[in-house]
């Protein structure tokens, strides 16, 4: 394992973080609200079953992303870090520039995700 295993690794890790996270505050904040405000509108039951799913989806991708950079960094070889860089990174990347537009100012989640992007461009142009 060379430096360029343990930076994608580690953006595996910070992404993890952040998806645990995001996970908590998306309960908290959205979908138990939103919950309730389904729950007593005219909304469709396989409707309102979809809604809430939905909004965990980006946390549910960024963490199983942030897994599978940290097994491609013990495990796969070049050609697989580079496809599965690529595609984690592009998620990262989306979450990272939501977050910014979203906030539109300092933020740990966008800050994060371009961390973990930083260290996934440098792990992938060590291959």
């Amino acid at each position: 394992m060379n430096w360029h295993d343990v930076a994608l690794g580690l953006a595996g890790a910070i992404g993890c973080f952040v998806a645990v996270v995001h996970g908590v505050l998306i309960q908290r904040l959205v979908v138990k609200p939103v919950g309730k405000l389904t729950a007593d509108a005219r909304m469709a039951p396989r409707t309102r079953k979809l809604v809430l799913p939905l909004m965990h989806f980006s946390t549910f991708a960024w963490f199983v992303g942030g897994l599978a950079l940290i097994g491609a960094a013990i495990w796969l070889g070049r050609d697989a870090k580079l496809a599965l860089g690529t595609f984690v990174g592009s998620l990262y990347l989306f979450g990272a520039i939501e977050n910014l537009w979203v906030t539109r100012r300092p933020h740990p989640g966008w800050i994060l995700m371009a961390v973990a992007l930083v260290l996934i461009a440098w792990a992938l142009s060590g291959l």
